[in-house]
């Protein structure tokens, strides 16, 4: 992501500038970061998310969303679309920002090359400060590969891997799965990398 630099902005502005703006930003202490468009790889993993929550999810206080929804973190400030969130029960819409929720208990993300880093380490940090996310789901879009970090009692975070298009995620929290072949349908991984003992000079 990129930042507008030097120029300080309030939570106000920056709603303001989110209403007639063509792409999604993200705001954090003041200052506005463009969110980089996806692939197809990327939109077809995250539509594939959305779809197989929402059958599983239907008739249970749960429900998922599309990254249209706008999340605030009161403890950090942070206003940002997950690719994927989950709530169950009520919205709880933030009382600064009321186009805004600040009460996800599940929020997928699927990664991209300009944001992993991003994505796995300061954004989870500030997730993490999210009274009531219990699980965050990180979902590679060039392989079958999911991690699935569940918050614990101490309030610590564990994680568990999921590989190859057998596999099945179990969310806790939602009392439901999620297969890695509906999770990656139709998605096209590039062709993998030979090994490097079978690179012939």
């Amino acid at each position: 992501m990129s930042a507008s630099p030097l120029t300080q902005y309030t939570l106000a502005e920056y709603l303001d500038r989110e209403e007639t703006a063509v792409g999604k930003s993200e705001f954090y202490r003041g200052q506005i970061f463009a969110m980089s468009g996806g692939t197809p790889e990327h939109s077809e993993a995250s539509v594939n998310i959305l779809t197989s929550l929402r059958g599983r999810l239907r008739g249970t206080p749960c429900r998922p969303y599309n990254s249209d929804l706008r999340i605030r973190i009161p403890a950090n400030g942070l206003t940002t679309y997950p690719d994927v969130a989950v709530v169950c029960g009520e919205l709880q819409r933030d009382p600064l920002a009321i186009t805004a929720i600040n009460n996800p208990s599940v929020i997928f993300e699927v990664l991209s090359d300009s944001t992993e880093s991003y994505d796995r380490g300061k954004k989870f940090g500030l997730y993490r400060q999210l009274e009531s996310l219990r699980e965050y789901i990180l979902v590679a879009q060039d392989e079958a590969h999911v991690e699935r970090y569940v918050r614990q009692a101490d309030d610590s975070w564990l994680l568990t891997v999921f590989k190859g298009l057998d596999a099945v995620v179990q969310l806790t929290t939602l009392g439901c799965s999620l297969p890695l072949s509906e999770v990656y349908e139709d998605v096209t991984f590039p062709p993998s990398k030979p090994s490097p003992e079978l690179v012939v000079a």
